[in-house]
């Protein structure tokens, strides 16, 4: 009967580690909503900084 008490020691470890995975981010709604806009806003200015360095026209001859 070892064995089975050895499956269920592992079962009973799957549980709490799956258990301890799903409690996520931790965040109520309106800050997950407040993390997100920030997010979004950097993101916003990364790409408007991106754009300007971008537009300059590349060398001929670099993409050949």
């Amino acid at each position: 009967m070892a064995r089975g008490n050895q499956r269920d020691k592992a079962r009973e470890a799957a549980q709490k580690k799956a258990a301890s995975q799903k409690k996520g981010h931790g965040l109520s709604g309106s800050e997950l909503a407040k993390a997100k806009e920030l997010a979004a806003q950097k993101m916003r200015e990364k790409q408007a900084a991106g754009k300007f360095i971008s537009s300059f026209p590349f060398p001929q001859g670099s993409f050949s």
